[in-house]
């Protein structure tokens, strides 16, 4: 999944919920400020933030390695 498609998804998950970008910051540890930039598509999230805000929305993250000569 690309960068975009993933702060799409947590984006969406967290406004389906109905969770304030606040209440997401609290439950998950992730600073508010961090949360805002995820989510305008700014910032480099570790993959434990978003590990984080993944978890506290009840969304599995699963990773694809491949080697450099495997399209895209």
């Amino acid at each position: 999944m690309h960068f975009y498609k993933l702060v799409e998804t947590i984006k969406q998950r967290r406004e389906m919920l109905k969770v304030t970008q606040e209440t997401l910051s609290e439950l998950s540890g992730v600073g508010l400020r961090t949360l805002k930039q995820f989510e305008s598509g700014k910032g480099n999230p570790t993959l434990l933030t978003v590990q984080k805000l993944a978890h506290v929305l009840g969304l599995e993250i699963t990773f694809k390695l491949k080697t450099s000569s495997e399209p895209l």
